[in-house]
């Protein structure tokens, strides 16, 4: 069993950051254009996919990743790499529901409201940049949990 979870938690993985990693292409694409109806679309479809690949993608690597280390004989909690793992996830996770979600949806109903009237650059620019700013922790923290689970480091554990 150790060997199926573990294929489907790195499915999970790659459904989670795929699709994050795709989002910031798609924001960076739209950015470019400066057109506000190209950037409501792209937000909304970001946010959308989230709700298609990276939530489901979260689930499946939690459920399938602690299934894992279950059938492995891994002590979740006392397992350096795999408690920072989850520390990295959860401050991924916080770090996206705090902040880029509503990030996302404030800067959709920006470029909507832009375009049937004046665009307010200013603002984009300014919720563009805690956007990605607050979406680089939100990325850059799981990837340095895929660091850690395929590393496997000695770190230190509860």
């Amino acid at each position: 069993m150790y060997l199926i979870w573990k294929i489907l938690h790195v499915i999970g993985v790659v459904l989670f950051l795929g699709n994050i990693i795709t989002g910031v292409f798609w924001a960076y694409h739209a950015d470019r254009a400066r057109d506000p109806r190209i950037i409501a679309h792209a937000f909304e479809g970001i946010s959308r996919s989230d709700r298609w690949f990276t939530m489901p993608g979260v689930i499946l690597l939690t459920v399938a990743g602690l299934a894992a280390a279950m059938s492995g004989g891994f002590p979740i909690l006392r397992t350096g790499w795999i408690f920072w793992g989850l520390v990295l996830l959860i401050l991924s996770g916080l770090t996206f529901m705090f902040f880029v979600a509503p990030l996302q949806r404030k800067i959709s109903a920006l470029a909507h409201a832009g375009s049937t009237g004046q665009f307010d650059s200013a603002r984009y620019d300014s919720l563009r940049r805690s956007w990605a700013l607050w979406g680089s922790i939100a990325t850059l923290a799981p990837l340095a949990a895929v660091v850690l689970m395929v590393l496997k480091p000695i770190l230190p554990a509860l």
